[in-house]
């Protein structure tokens, strides 16, 4: 047996945030994602693998595993080709400069992992979320990002305070506001998302130096974006001004 049932009782209490907070641990599957993490600097506590890759230097050998075997490992339903066990990052001093994301209470794995997944296609490598907002090591999320979340840095903190006193344009996304095509957009911002269902609470609105919103068309029925493609928009709008 390539792992004992230690290791998978402790994988499997990876699915859960308090435990990844007290080991301070996380799993990626797939080699594609697992390489970019590696690439990055994670360094791999543990691999399982169904196949044996090449090209891998200064770690561990990976297990070699059934199918059936990762089957039992992995979080999917249809597991891929590999899982590997990551120590977490501690991401440092949240900056104060560029181009910074900010989530307010953000719940929905999938839109997490997408809206990270996003700012690294168009350069925002800073995410600033609120400490209610979904973990970003939630294998759901991870999975959601393909990678992606080696290469962008996620603070959690009190937004409120972040926002207080970080020295930059708050840019907030809102149902009511400017047309985000007609207004000037910086190089150096704060470009805030709410939560799903309430969108960005209250008090945290109140620190916005901007309301913007994206525009429908006057046939549409629908009365707001989701938030990841919400997210991406935005993003979108402020890299193609920069360019």
């Amino acid at each position: 047996m390539p792992f004992t049932k230690a290791e998978l009782k402790f994988i499997k209490q990876l699915q859960q945030k308090k435990y990844r907070k007290q080991y301070g641990a996380f799993v990626v599957e797939g080699w594609k994602s697992i390489r970019d993490f590696i690439k990055a600097g994670y360094k791999p506590q543990k691999i399982y693998t169904t196949l044996k890759p090449a090209g891998l230097q200064n770690i561990e050998p990976p297990e070699i595993v059934t199918p059936k075997q990762l089957k039992q490992l992995s979080f999917l339903q249809h597991p891929k080709d590999a899982l590997a066990v990551f120590k977490i990052k501690h991401p440092g001093i949240i900056p104060d400069k560029g181009l910074i994301l900010a989530l307010d209470d953000l719940q929905d794995p999938g839109n997490l992992g997408t809206i990270i997944r996003t700012a690294d296609w168009f350069g925002v490598r800073n995410i600033v979320c609120s400490q209610n907002t979904v973990d970003c090591y939630n294998p759901k999320v991870v999975q959601a990002t393909m990678g992606a979340l080696a290469n962008v840095s996620v603070f959690y903190t009190d937004l409120h305070k972040f926002l207080t006193y970080i020295d930059l344009p708050v840019y907030g996304t809102f149902l009511s506001g400017e047309n985000i095509y007609r207004c000037t957009l910086p190089e150096e911002a704060v470009i805030l998302t709410g939560n799903e269902g309430n969108g960005i609470k209250d008090e945290i609105a109140r620190l916005t130096t901007h309301r913007i919103h994206i525009p429908k068309d006057r046939g549409a029925i629908a009365e707001s974006l989701n938030a990841s493609i919400a997210a991406a928009i935005v993003l979108n709008e402020f890299y193609r001004r920069s360019k």
